[in-house]
């Protein structure tokens, strides 16, 4: 859910911020902080929000049946 209305605030998303590292972002109102915080001016920029990775099909658990009809 990229576009939610209700977004858990953090730094490594954040207009506000630019990220420095995997472990370090530059707010502008915070200085060098860590990407899981957050502040009162938090501005969710959903172009910077990296989502999950999709799972991985496991095949080996699929049989012949789990195909027909």
């Amino acid at each position: 859910m990229l576009f939610r209305k209700k977004i858990d605030p953090r730094c490594a998303y954040c207009a506000k911020g630019r990220t420095i590292s995997d472990e370090e972002v530059a707010c502008v109102k915070k200085g060098i902080v860590s990407p899981e915080d957050h502040c009162g001016s938090f501005a969710y920029d959903p172009l910077r929000r990296v989502p999950p990775r999709p799972r991985k099909l496991e095949t080996d658990r699929l049989t012949r049946e789990d195909f027909e009809l």
